[in-house]
This record gives structure tokens, sequence and C-alpha cells, in this order.
């Protein structure tokens, strides 16, 4: 029966609807900014801290369910964004290498052998399927493979004595496997993996980017300290799989970004589980959900998981990410972790990054 409700009894239903990427209530994360009670009739307003956040549908339709199990027959949702801030000054340190790029976002692991390269290629594709213009850079000099993942046909021209970057699936990509042997091997110190990560940024022609998308080497040496020293890092992503060697490796590569002021947009959890093609059965082989309880034990986002699938693998060795196949499951698995991102990247741009210059 429909019922005129107060707007505390409206706020209180409030407090049991989470935000879709956050996972905490709107009430405490300051969303509703105005309730509106009449007689079978109630308006909320949602104001949301960011400019960008894909799952604005998702929350109005929590937010009116929520309402009207109260018995209120019509309820108005308005979902309000804050209007885009005037650009900064450029922060010390970026030297105006990619003035056009608006995000940068660094995938990173701990340790080699979780999927972390396969996760940003499938991220940037994710990204650009949801219209966003993006480029993937491949930093792992010592073991690159970016190209072979995203299925490289073409290769780098120079154009205006810059390097022109070739796009695969739409997206601009830019390797040191472009400037190798096949069979050979890298064997640099750190000021020449320094030279490269600032030809590869500045001496390539990126052009207007929403994200750039960084494959960064496993561990914590030189090109993770050499990225964060030449430009403002929007935030770093975490690859781990779900068993306690990974996440205690893991939290070595947190630490570091953390001494170096670099916010940590989630964590993802890769190879989360397996299920038998043939029996369906699902098994759990290295765990599951560490990363998920790691990360709320933590405070930082969880931002989804990824199961261990043999498409995945077929897929990434012919150079065809699943994330491009539009009724994939498992290209929704990507496309939730990129929505949640970009959550986290709106977040993230509320505060000034820092560059550490010592």
């Amino acid at each position: 029966m429909s019922k005129k409700v107060s707007p505390q009894e409206v706020l209180e239903a409030l407090k049991h609807v989470e935000d879709p990427a956050l996972h905490r209530d709107i009430v405490s994360l300051g969303y509703v900014k105005d309730i509106e009670v009449g007689f079978e009739r109630v308006a909320v307003v949602i104001q949301l801290k960011t400019t960008s956040s894909p799952g604005q549908s998702e929350l109005a339709q929590r937010v009116r369910k929520a309402v009207e199990a109260l018995g209120v027959p019509n309820v108005e949702v308005e979902i309000a964004t804050p209007a885009p801030a005037a650009a900064a000054p450029a922060p010390r340190g970026q030297s105006n290498l990619i003035p056009q790029v608006k995000n940068t976002i660094a995938v990173a692991s701990g340790k080699g052998g979780v999927g972390k390269s396969t996760v940003a290629a499938n991220l940037a594709v994710a990204l650009h399927r949801q219209g966003a213009k993006v480029g993937l850079m491949d930093t792992d000099v010592y073991g690159p493979s970016v190209p072979s993942l995203m299925g490289a046909k073409h290769e780098p021209t120079v154009v205006e004595g810059k390097l022109e970057p070739p796009v695969e699936w739409g997206i601009k990509i830019m390797s040191m496997a472009y400037f190798l042997p096949q069979d050979d091997a890298v064997i640099w110190r750190g000021p020449m993996l320094h030279k490269t990560i600032q030809q590869f940024l500045g001496d390539v022609r990126w052009g207007e980017l929403d994200y750039l998308v960084m494959d960064l080497p496993p561990g914590t040496g030189d090109i993770q300290l050499s990225l964060s020293q030449t430009i403002p890092l929007t935030g770093a992503v975490i690859v781990s799989t779900p068993q306690d060697l990974a996440l205690a490796v893991a939290w070595k590569a947190i630490a570091m970004f953390k001494k170096l002021n670099i916010p940590i947009l989630g964590i993802v959890e890769n190879m989360s589980y397996y299920v038998c093609p043939h029996c369906g059965e699902r098994d759990d082989i290295f765990g599951h959900g560490g990363a998920r309880e790691a990360a709320a034990r933590l405070g930082y986002p969880f931002l989804g998981e990824i199961p261990l699938d043999p498409a995945i693998r077929v897929q990434s060795d012919g150079g065809r990410p699943v994330a491009l196949d539009e009724n994939s499951s498992l290209a929704h698995r990507y496309e939730a972790v990129a929505k949640a991102l970009v959550d986290q990247v709106g977040l993230a741009n509320e505060q000034v990054p820092q560059i550490i210059t010592e």
C-alpha cells in the first residue's frame, strides 16, 4: 500500500544502496544531495564526485528499488555529476612529454607469471570498446609481449622526426619488441632504461588519448622508478592470482607505489577459478577470493576477477584479445573491470599527483 514517507525513512533505505564500483553505501559516500517527499512521490538527487561513471544507470536503478520498497509508487532519481574542472598546470616532471594524454595507468604485479600483460592488453581493449581513445605502452624491455598479444600486423613509422605508433584493434601500441631481433636479449642498466622510457613517451606521437595503459615488468625495479620520475601517473592497477605467495609479493609492488605517492586504483584477481569445459565443474586451482579479501582488508578497491580459461590463452597466442568478443562472458568480465577502473580514475583525479625527483 502506498503511503507518504519521511525524508529520514528514505535516507535510512538509501544506506543499504551500494555504489556498484566502490562497494560502499551512497550515504556514507556523501552522494545523497537532496530528498523531496510528497504524497505517493519521492524525488532523490544523487551527486556523484566524478565526471565519468559508467555505473550511473545501475546506481539509479538501485536507488529507485530501495525507495519503492518503502511503498512509494512514484520515484524520481536524478544522477548529477560535477562540471569538468579547469585544467590544472602541468605537474613538475611532466615536461610536456604527453600533453594530450588525459590518464596514465600502470598495470603492475609483484611477480611474473600472473598474466599481467594479458590483463593489460584486454583492459585496453575493454576501455576502447567503451568509447575511449586508448594507447598501450609495453614498458617491459626484457620480455616485451604486447605486439604478440595484440596480433601486431604493422610496425612504427617515422613522421616528422617522431615515431608513429601502429594501431591494432583501434589501440595505439608501442613496444621494445619492434626494435629488437626476435631472439635477442636486453641487458641494460638503469640509465639506458630511463632513456628508453623517456623516448617511448616524448618521441612517440601518442596524440589525444583518454587512457595510456602501461604494461610494467614484474617486480619493483628501475623501470617503475623511471616511469614515476618522468610523468605523473594517474595510478596503478595491481594484478595478482589468489594464492598467498602471489598476494604476498603483490604487496611489495603496492608498497613501492605508496612510497612513490602513486595512487592504487585497484586490484584484479587473475586466474581466479577454473570451470571444466566438459563437466562444468568449478575448481579453485590457486584458491579463490584472496585478492578481494586482501583489498578489503587494506582498503583498496577490488576491480574484479578473471577466470583461468583456455580461451584466454588461445586467443592471446593468436593475437586477438578475448575482450574483443562482444558476446563472450570473458569479455564481460574485462568490461566490468574497465568500468570499475574508470570510476577509480575519476576519484584519483580529484587529487594532484606528485612526482618523485630524488
